[in-house]
């Protein structure tokens, strides 16, 4: 504590260059929170996905529908214990920016297959009473303001209503749901697949993808190289996948969104140490008379090493502080792309990790400014005064 004044004193010598220096290991902190929401956004989904569940597509194309009995086939796989189907919609609600995803599916099949989706009883015997009744997630329901009962128009864009007017598709809410699973997407909108099928009879008897739930998860590999056997010579072949690795591939093609974060990260984290340490050498060569007083007096090199990195730990420290705070507050501020990442959160390692970090860098910024502190002598240092 009795060095604190001298510490502060060398910090506020150059008031500019500290306010600098703070500003820039502030931005990278905030960004080092807003990478990992972005992160988080990408990979919740795999995380939460179901260990017992597989995910039948074409094999040349997740645009490409498969016949519907299809489904029935695959239920006769050993292994499989139940299967559902469900077909990706595409729809606009008032603006293309309020992007949600919508699936038409055979509700009752995939609400046994999805135990994760909560619903309350009687909003499920609803939905299931309700040919033209629809589910969603609470997020997307508290985003709109939606309530049981609303009246949902949506605008087709893959799939026209012929019974419609000009197109749109309207939905009865019947019920919103709740993850029952951590990591599990509670944006997505679900209706039934035979109000899809009335409204367009182009898309009856075919449907996007099947979802098969297994009786053991351990034997996955097993049963999803006899799905793929079973259709290898018919004129619709599939592709079969874990639940996981199925939506880690949709990812995917975004781009490999782990490396790209880690990659930038690391960039800017490197710039940061660069200019801190930068930061602290030239406030050393200014001070470099003081240092040989110090030792004069009796300071070894122990304590202008722990002076030094003290120093740096501080100024970077403080940054890191105000970075991780504001970091915080725009992660809290709610996803920044207006529904395309919509589980958009902190990490829960993120606080930890950061302050880690925060002192990591501190140390790595003062630590080529040390070895030379250490070096100084007395006599050398004093014939530049």
């Amino acid at each position: 504590m009795k060095y604190l004044p001298l510490l502060w004193s060398n910090l506020m010598r150059r008031k500019a260059r500290t306010a600098f220096t703070l500003l820039s290991v502030s931005v990278a902190f905030v960004l080092f929170c807003v990478l990992g929401a972005v992160r988080l956004a990408f990979s919740s989904g795999i995380e939460g996905a179901g260990a017992d569940r597989l995910v039948v597509m074409s094999r040349y194309s997740l645009v490409r529908l498969l016949p519907l009995p299809h489904g029935r086939d695959i239920r006769g796989v050993d292994g499989v214990v139940d299967v559902s189907h469900q077909t990706w919609f595409g729809g606009v609600y008032q603006d293309p920016s309020n992007f949600f995803a919508q699936f038409a599916v055979h509700a009752e099949s995939f609400l046994r297959i999805y135990p994760e989706i909560v619903l309350d009883p009687a909003e499920r015997a609803a939905f299931l009473a309700n040919r033209a009744g629809a589910i969603v997630g609470r997020s997307t329901a508290e985003r709109f303001g939606w309530a049981v009962g609303d009246r949902i128009p949506i605008q087709g864009t893959i799939w026209q209503n012929r019974s419609g007017r000009a197109g749109t598709w309207e939905f009865v809410l019947e019920g919103i749901y709740d993850a029952g699973r951590a990591g599990f997407n509670d944006t997505t909108f679900y209706f039934h697949y035979e109000f899809l099928e009335e409204g367009a009879p182009d898309i009856a008897g075919f449907a996007g993808l099947f979802v098969a739930r297994l009786g053991d998860p351990g034997r996955s590999d097993e049963v999803l190289s006899a799905v793929d056997e079973e259709f290898a010579a018919s004129p619709n072949p599939t592709r079969t996948s874990s639940e996981s690795l199925f939506l880690q591939g949709l990812a995917n093609q975004v781009g490999n969104i782990a490396a790209i974060v880690t990659g930038v990260l690391a960039a800017v984290f490197f710039s940061i140490v660069v200019i801190a340490a930068q930061t602290m050498a030239q406030a050393l060569r200014e001070r470099t008379a003081e240092f040989a007083v110090l030792k004069t007096l009796g300071f070894t090199d122990g304590h202008v090493l722990g002076l030094v990195l003290v120093e740096s730990v501080i100024l970077v420290g403080a940054g890191g502080a105000l970075g991780l705070w504001v970091g915080v507050i725009a992660v809290g501020a709610g996803d920044p792309t207006g529904g395309y990442l919509p589980l958009f959160a902190l990490p829960p390692t993120t606080l930890p990790f950061g302050a880690v970090l925060v002192v990591a860098v501190g140390l790595l910024a003062g630590a080529v400014p040390c070895v030379s502190a250490m070096r100084l002598r007395i006599v050398d240092a004093l014939r530049r005064v």
